[in-house]
This record gives C-alpha cells, sequence and structure tokens, in this order.
C-alpha cells in the first residue's frame, strides 16, 4: 500500500507537464487539468484537441495536442453538469506510473491546476492522508529549488 498526501507534485510526460502540484481530491470522481484555449482538430480521421495550460508559478507556458478520449458530462465545483473534453494520459507520481482519464477544465479559480480523481487512485493501492502532504513526491519548491541550486553549480567552475 502507498500513501500519498492530500496534495502531490505530479508529471504528465505525454502532455509535457512535468513538476505540477496537484490535489488528491477523492471528492472528485474525475481527475481535471486547467485547459484553455482548446481547439478540436482532425488528424488522420480522428479527432484531437490542443490546449493551454496557463504559466503559473512553477512551470511556463505548456501546450499539448493529443487524441480526444472521450467528451463526457461532468459536475463542475457547483454541482452542475457540463461538457468536457476528456484525453488520456500517463501519471507519473513518486515512483508510481499509469494512465489516466482527463478531463480539459476551467480551474482558472481554483488552488490547483489539476486534480486527481478518484478513479484514477482507485485499484492502485493507494492512501491518502488527509492531513498530509508530498509524502509520494517532492515539494514543486524543493524541485525548484534543487534544480536552480544544480544550474547555479554548473554555471560556476
Amino acid at each position: 500500500m502507498s500513501l500519498v498526501g492530500w496534495r502531490e507534485t505530479v508529471s504528465l510526460p505525454e502532455l509535457d507537464v512535468s513538476n505540477m502540484s496537484a490535489k488528491i481530491d477523492t471528492g472528485a470522481r474525475t481527475s481535471a487539468i486547467h485547459a484553455e484555449d482548446q481547439e478540436i482538430f482532425d488528424r488522420d480521421g480522428l479527432a484531437w484537441v490542443r490546449f493551454r495550460v496557463p504559466a503559473s508559478r512553477y512551470h511556463r507556458n505548456l501546450y499539448a495536442e493529443v487524441p480526444i478520449l472521450d467528451k463526457r458530462k461532468i459536475k463542475n465545483t457547483s454541482g452542475l453538469a457540463e461538457s468536457r473534453i476528456v484525453v488520456r494520459t500517463l501519471l507519473v507520481m513518486g515512483g508510481h506510473h499509469w494512465h489516466i482519464d482527463l478531463s480539459l477544465a476551467n480551474r482558472e479559480n481554483m488552488g490547483f491546476d489539476m486534480i486527481l480523481g478518484r478513479t484514477a487512485i482507485r485499484g492502485r493501492r493507494i492512501a491518502v492522508h488527509p492531513g498530509r502532504s508530498f509524502l509520494a513526491s517532492r515539494k514543486p519548491d524543493e524541485i525548484l529549488s534543487r534544480t536552480d541550486s544544480l544550474k547555479s553549480k554548473d554555471d560556476h567552475p
């Protein structure tokens, strides 16, 4: 059994997203990421979507193009159903990785650019500690400061 905190640092390498702080939300069924400028297009007869994850203090603007898995009615934080595009992508959290379904949502007024819902962790032998953070991963600040210190060491002979 793996123990994770109520927030963890995750990566979505197929979307070029690394070291994003995500809320582990067992109250949410579906995982979601903040995605702006969504544009559906055709590639080789399949529906794809391109979108932008806006810059935060931890990352630059991120752009992705991925096949659309589905369009689903998903309840937002107010409990109202809205139609969302859903994609499937690889999630990396700590030393673990697996594919998840991820809805593209407007999360600009939320505290986290991403939530990891219960279907993403179901069957993975994961328990969520509601009072602790970053049990399976480092804090994004620690990752940035470690990267910055490595860069500064490389800058000086």
